[in-house]
């Protein structure tokens, strides 16, 4: 028998192909797989207003980053394409998760030629765009969020169709220069 043995079971991917979330391999991430995933996936558990993707999220932050981390940017929620995107409340307090995410960000970072963990630059950005998103996406809130410690990035968010934030993601792709590397 010539099957390698691999760490938890496979998923289907939006191009047909096997994938394993839990032992994941660079040769097997898709550029396609991930903009259909995040094209898809609402963020704030589906508790926005109005459907608002995590693609449009990353294409907001990456137009947004400075000109060297614009790829980073795009791609640093990638692995919610593979692992849904989980609530931040929650995030920490579900056991071995932070490691599962860190292990698939690193092989998405390697196919894309990038470096891990994001740089704390991306981070910041992640931050600061919640209070656009709150804002604009969100009914509002009974108390002050405390997870919006950065002043707004001034994102104004297009509620794109999953088809558009499809597309819109692979444009931003290969506009900041992103390679699917074989």
């Amino acid at each position: 028998m010539n099957a390698q043995v691999r760490k938890g079971d496979w998923m289907q991917t939006f191009s047909g192909l096997q994938f394993w979330p839990l032992d994941p391999r660079a040769n097997e991430v898709r550029i396609q797989d991930i903009a259909a995933g995040l094209s898809k996936l609402c963020r704030y558990g589906g508790q926005s207003l109005r459907f608002y993707s995590v693609a449009e999220h990353c294409v907001h932050m990456a137009n947004h980053a400075p000109d060297e981390l614009k790829l980073a940017a795009l791609l640093h929620d990638a692995s919610e394409a593979y692992l849904c995107d989980i609530i931040r409340p929650i995030k920490p307090f579900l056991s071995n998760y932070l490691e599962i995410e860190a292990g698939l960000e690193r092989v998405i970072a390697q196919r894309f030629g990038l470096s891990h963990p994001w740089p704390a630059e991306v981070k910041r950005l992640d931050t600061a765009i919640l209070a656009d998103e709150r804002d604009q996406a969100m009914a509002p809130p009974p108390v002050a969020w405390s997870q919006t410690t950065e002043p707004p990035l001034g994102v104004t968010l297009q509620f794109w169709a999953p088809e558009v934030a499809q597309v819109e993601f692979l444009v931003a792709f290969y506009r900041f220069g992103g390679r699917d590397r074989e």
